[in-house]
């Protein structure tokens, strides 16, 4: 099992990364949290992983902190949730409004992300509760994006990548396009975009038009 990985950052279209760890280029998924705070192309960083095997590929998934790993582990082993759906839970929320949605069987707040509904929503709540405990340190109960670092873009523009990188993460995309195109700003930078997008997406408000 590969647990950690230090290397190059060489490639950054979201939410794949590429690491170079001595001239071999490993193809991670990383959440969104962890996507806003990787450093610029060609600088090092080091990732917590996890490795999930299929019979038709190896799925390697990368984060910064431990307690996202944690989530991820827990919620891939949950009947109906696989890889993708937990990377989309880690990108729409912190680890520790989840948890609380959990505690508080915020059943209309969990649907608001792509690929959940009502069932879905209620067997998470089920399943997860008692799973995790969080120190009152780690406790933020926020649904705020963390700040992030400028990132390059490989495709034309940020707002492509930007589209491309939600509906990597499950949106629909003529809802991507159409949340990506309602905001303001010429000079927004491709992850600035994504997290207002995850964000108006995230609004009761928007969602319910969507």
């Amino acid at each position: 099992m590969i647990g950690r990985l230090r290397g190059i950052l060489e490639i950054k279209k979201p939410p794949f990364i590429m690491l170079d760890v001595n001239g071999v280029g490993y193809e991670l998924q990383v959440p969104m949290s962890t996507f806003y705070e990787l450093p610029d192309i060609g600088k090092s960083i080091t990732l917590l992983t996890h490795l999930v095997v299929r019979e038709d590929a190896h799925l390697l998934f990368g984060f910064f902190q431990e307690k996202e790993r944690t989530l991820f582990k827990s919620l891939i082993k949950l009947s109906g949730v696989g890889p993708k759906m937990a990377l989309t839970i880690l990108s729409g929320m912190e680890v520790s409004y989840f948890l609380q949605c959990v505690e508080n069987r915020e059943i209309s707040i969990l649907v608001r992300l792509p690929g959940i509904g009502k069932k879905t929503a209620e067997r998470l709540i089920v399943e997860m509760a008692g799973r995790l405990s969080m120190t009152a340190e780690e406790a933020d109960f926020s649904t705020k994006i963390l700040n992030s670092p400028g990132v390059e873009s490989s495709l034309s523009t940020p707002r492509e990548e930007a589209v491309s990188a939600l509906i990597a993460l499950g949106y629909k995309p003529q809802d991507a396009n159409r949340v990506i195109a309602s905001l303001k700003g010429d000079n927004l930078s491709s992850e600035e975009l994504i997290r207002q997008a995850l964000q108006t997406l995230y609004s009761p408000k928007i969602a319910g038009r969507l």
